[in-house]
């Protein structure tokens, strides 16, 4: 399904300090994917080289401990997904399409070299970057906080 990647990419609140001309540059890096329901994105340590953002669909991050897959986050479009990827070449987590999911591919040396030639892209990315850990970790905390509170 070809979608208006450039006008679903604007909508991304990861882009929104993003001026044209970078949303251009940002555009011409990345390729659009698709994975069908219940297709495996990535696996937990796998070498990582893509950044995605989400464009239709619903992603799931999981993770394995003791036999068992766990669901941490849902992430949905508008979205970015494999944002570790940027500064670590391992996957923390799983991620899993729950529907079929379209989304914008994006190899990590490429941004990274955007990021290099160009100070102004990469202030603003790599902002938006550590705004997200930020968030994840959040709500990371947030969610141990309330699983704890349930075993007493």
């Amino acid at each position: 399904m070809m979608i208006d990647t450039l006008t679903a990419m604007r909508q991304c609140p990861f882009f929104e300090e993003f001026q044209p001309k970078h949303m251009e540059k940002l555009m011409a890096l990345g390729t659009q994917v698709e994975f069908e329901k219940d297709e495996i994105i990535f696996h937990e340590e796998d070498e990582s080289h893509l950044f995605y953002v989400i464009l239709t669909g619903r992603v799931v991050l999981e993770a394995h401990y003791a036999g068992s897959t766990f669901r941490l986050e849902t992430l949905y479009p508008n979205q970015e997904i494999g944002w570790p990827a940027v500064v670590n070449s391992k996957r923390q987590l799983q991620a899993r399409a729950v529907e079929p999911v379209t989304a914008m591919a994006f190899e990590v040396s490429q941004l990274r070299e955007a990021c290099r030639n160009n100070p102004y892209f990469g202030c603003a990315f790599l902002e938006r970057l550590l705004t997200r850990g930020v968030e994840q970790l959040q709500s990371t905390r947030q969610r141990l906080v309330e699983a704890l509170g349930r075993t007493k």
